[in-house]
Formats: structure tokens, C-alpha cells, sequence
């Protein structure tokens, strides 16, 4: 087996393959002027089991776009170079949230990139928390591994609860999130052994205005975790916990597996008392200045034991096992 991680996945890589027990295969990658580039493996692959990690968030080193290309590109030269079989490992899976046509016209940015992977003769993908289930299977005509984080969530939560008598309630922040949220609070009954409330909060959006105000659910006295896939300026995050406050929550907890933070975020949450506390994942590269703009509100859970146990699994050709218990990635880390 070898497991490559192109350039921005360093960090969640090398917890990978520590949590795995195998190393990380040598690569090079060269910038060209005007922005091309190049990248190819230093070990032959021939009749190898290649995994590659590579983050795909848009960051200020480098678009989505760019690095999107610089996976496409390293897959195919794995596949040119005679590799027996080829995954591509994205925990955030870009162009997820254009899933469905809404508006004349409309692109499928799910579908295209799924059709770009597989024709650089990808085999197989491994994704975390993908936005929409049901489009990121029917995109792809290749196996899919889609890593959820509910239960992760639910023993971390598990963990952290100190009052028996106040009670506990998953909110999602949007009509779309409904059996995410429905999948978590299914996990944290198994995982409480306590009955969990659940509701949502209605979204529309349109022209770049977010809009609605129906709120369904009862979270009054509750502990309320808000839980979604992705947070990036947390308008929708503070939205929901806005509400949930209105609706008597005694204590509001956000939840997003990637952490797409923009810096308004910052604003957003530390200038705010709806959030006792916001939980990410380490899935996407550092982020640096706005984490630690949320220092002492802010937590982080280490994927990376999951992420491993799922390559494990794949090479092994054995069923997923459950996943591992929830670390916390120091903060100091993620700079």
C-alpha cells in the first residue's frame, strides 16, 4: 500500500499515518510559472494500492479549482504508471452544495466533479460528512465511502454531559439537514441511553439573502446542539441558534464537521452569546487567525482515526468497524 498527501493536507495526513501505523509515500511538487504545476510520486506505484489525501478547500495558498486539478492530475500519473488500484481520499468534497438544479439552467457541480475524478481512472473515493447523500451516490458510478460523523459527534457529547436532568435536542439549521440531524439524535439516544428531542429551523435562500422564520421542535430547558457539514461565516449556524435562544434553549452548541471558516466568523460567534461552545473537526487544512480569534469557544476533533480505520478497511477488503472514540485536537495545533 502506498498513501500519498498532496500539498495543504500535510498536517491531517501525518495524524493519518501515525493513526494507521504506515508511512507516507514520497512525492514531489514542482510550480511552474503562470501557475501550472507539476506532481509525481518518487516510489513506483506499479501493482501498489494508492490512496491519495488531498484537501480541496479554497484557502489563500491555493483555489479549489487549483487543487482540485492538482488531485485529478497526481491520480492519473498513479494510473499511468501502472497502479493496481487508485482512491482518492476528500474529506470536504468540493461542489457539493450546488447538488440539484433549483433555477433555469442550473449546474450540477456534484456531478461534474464526480465524472472528472472517475475519468482519471480513479477506483474509488473516501469523503467525510458529504453534503448530500443521496447526490454524492447517485454522481458517482464508482464505490463511494461515506464517512458520517454522527456517532463521533454523540460520544463526544456523551462525554461532556454533566446534568442527567436537562434534557437533550438536535436542531438542524436548515429544511436540508433534517436526517443529518434526524442520524445524530438517533446516535446520541444509543450513545445517552436518553430520549432526544429534535427540530429545525426553516432557510431559504435566494440572491445571496437568507430568508424564514418557522421554527419546529420543542427546545425549551434543553441543551440544544445545532449540527451541520460544513460552517463557513456561520450566518446559518447563528441563525438556528438565535432561535433555538428564542425558544427557551438553556444552553446552544454548534456543530460542523468542516471548518470553511471566512473571517466574519469571528464576528459572527465571539461577538455573540447564542453559542456555549462550536465544535469542527480537523478535515480541512489550519485555520489559523480566525481559530484562534475563537479561542476558549472553540473545539476540534481529531478524523483522523476514522479516516485511517476506512483506508484499513478498503485494503483489507473487511467491513468498517465502528469508529474510533473522539479525540480533541489541541487548538495550538491547528495554527
Amino acid at each position: 500500500m502506498l498513501f500519498f498527501t498532496l500539498k495543504g493536507s500535510d498536517i491531517l495526513g501525518r495524524r493519518i499515518a501515525a493513526a494507521g501505523g504506515w508511512p507516507i509515500a514520497p512525492h514531489e511538487e514542482r510550480d511552474f510559472d503562470r501557475g501550472e504545476h507539476k506532481a509525481r510520486p518518487l516510489i513506483d506505484p506499479r501493482g501498489r494500492d494508492v490512496f491519495v489525501l488531498a484537501a480541496l478547500q479554497g484557502g489563500p495558498e491555493a483555489s479549489v479549482n487549483d487543487r482540485l486539478l492538482r488531485l485529478l492530475f497526481f491520480l492519473a500519473t498513479c494510473r499511468d504508471h501502472g497502479a493496481a488500484r487508485v482512491t482518492a481520499i476528500a474529506p470536504y468534497l468540493p461542489y457539493g452544495r450546488k447538488d440539484r438544479r433549483t433555477k433555469a439552467f442550473d449546474p450540477l457541480g456534484i456531478r461534474y466533479v464526480a465524472q472528472t475524478i472517475e475519468a482519471m481512472g480513479c477506483d474509488q473515493l473516501v469523503t467525510l460528512e458529504a453534503h448530500n447523500i443521496a447526490a454524492l451516490d447517485c454522481a458517482f458510478r464508482r464505490p463511494v465511502l461515506h464517512l458520517a460523523t454522527d456517532r463521533l459527534w454523540a460520544a463526544d457529547i456523551a462525554a461532556r454531559v454533566k446534568d442527567a436532568a436537562r434534557p437533550l435536542a438536535v436542531l438542524s439549521p436548515d429544511p436540508g439537514g433534517v436526517k443529518r440531524a434526524q442520524l445524530m439524535a438517533e446516535a446520541l439516544e444509543t450513545a445517552t441511553q436518553r430520549p432526544v428531542r429534535f427540530g429545525f429551523v426553516e432557510k431559504r435562500r435566494s440572491a445571496g439573502v437568507v430568508s424564514g422564520t418557522q421554527f419546529a421542535g420543542d427546545v425549551a430547558g434543553a441543551s440544544v446542539h445545532v449540527v451541520d457539514d460544513m460552517i463557513c461565516g456561520g450566518g446559518t449556524l447563528l441563525r438556528a441558534a438565535q432561535a433555538a435562544r428564542a425558544h427557551g434553549a438553556a444552553q446552544v452548541h454548534g456543530l460542523a464537521t468542516h471548518a470553511l471558516f471566512t473571517d466574519t466568523l469571528v464576528d459572527l460567534v465571539r461577538g455573540n452569546g447564542a453559542f456555549d461552545s462550536l465544535t469542527v473537526t480537523d478535515s480541512v487544512a489550519p485555520f489559523a487567525q480566525v481559530a484562534m480569534g475563537l479561542a476558549g469557544r472553540l473545539r476540534v476533533l481529531g478524523v483522523a482515526p476514522m479516516i485511517a480505520e476506512a483506508i484499513a478497511c478498503i485494503h483489507d477488503a473487511r467491513p468498517q468497524s465502528a469508529p474510533a472514540p473522539p479525540c480533541v485536537v489541541p487548538l495550538a495545533t491547528h495554527q
